[in-house]
């Protein structure tokens, strides 16, 4: 263990290894491992930090994450460090001020995390400028620009990107990647799209076997690194239930989770990491 005196939290160092696990249902991939995207290492399990910012697709959970979280940077790097010491090595940043502050906390307390951040509405060049300044391996544009713009207006601001690989988030999986296809834009190497049992968040009515393969086939065509979010459902999903079932799509390379205190990091990721 590593730890820092100014923020009271300590990271361990370890390195996990790609494996699977035997569930009722056949072999989960679970995600300790690293995936290489154009010659880029990167983890893939990456912390999320939509729970940080309070964003308010969780609902009445919100409000609790406002007071818990938001406007308190050391309990979100307390979150980071313990899921950095359960085996997590990548940061999905949204960069807002206490986010940023948490990164810098855990850093100092000797987290060497690999970052992939989100370019927010409205705050394009400025986002930028801070990941790259932070060292980010990726950067992905957020759903504002994926499934709002014009294709051709996407495809415009990836090539402005450089020095890092580029990604799109999208909220509509089947709509926008149809749209990415027929389209041809192709200018980028990570999509994050939200998957679920549930299809919750998700431009699906309901998410069972023929728009599961559906969305499979459309993936398969847009040949991109496809990072999951959204796993748990905001929530509704138990983490061993979620990961079972994204451990069964051959379609998620990374996945990217959210959690909102020390205790739901250990449950979430001791099942992830099949501790």
């Amino acid at each position: 263990m590593v730890g820092s005196a100014g923020t009271g939290v300590q990271c361990a160092s370890h390195a996990g290894a790609r494996c699977n696990i035997p569930s009722e249902g056949g072999w989960i991939i679970m995600f300790s491992g690293s995936v290489t995207v154009n010659g880029v290492e990167l983890p893939a399990a990456f912390l999320g930090s939509a729970p940080f910012t309070a964003a308010t697709y969780f609902g009445h959970r919100s409000r609790l994450y406002e007071m818990d979280l938001k406007n308190r940077p050391g309990a979100i790097a307390e979150v980071i460090v313990e899921s950095y010491d359960l085996g997590v090595r990548g940061f999905q940043v949204i960069p807002e001020k206490q986010v940023l502050e948490a990164l810098e906390m855990a850093r100092d307390a000797g987290c060497e995390l690999t970052l992939m951040g989100t370019l927010r509405h409205e705050h394009l060049e400025e986002d930028l400028q801070t990941l790259s300044d932070l060292g980010s391996a990726a950067v992905l544009l957020d759903e504002h620009y994926t499934d709002l713009l014009e294709a051709s207006e996407v495809a415009e601001i990836l090539d402005g990107i450089e020095g890092m690989l580029r990604g799109l988030a999208t909220t509509m999986p089947r709509e926008t990647t149809l749209r990415l296809i027929e389209e041809g834009v192709d200018n980028f190497e990570l999509y994050m799209i939200p998957v679920n049992r549930l299809g919750y968040m998700t431009d699906f009515s309901v998410f069972l076997e023929d728009a599961r393969k559906e969305l499979g086939r459309l993936l398969s065509e847009l040949g991109k690194t496809v990072v999951a979010e959204k796993v748990l459902a905001a929530g509704i999903i138990p983490p061993a239930e979620a990961f079972e079932f994204i451990g069964g799509l051959d379609y998620v390379d990374m996945v990217a989770v959210g959690v909102a205190s020390v205790s739901e990091a250990r449950e979430t990721f001791s099942e992830l990491f099949g501790r």
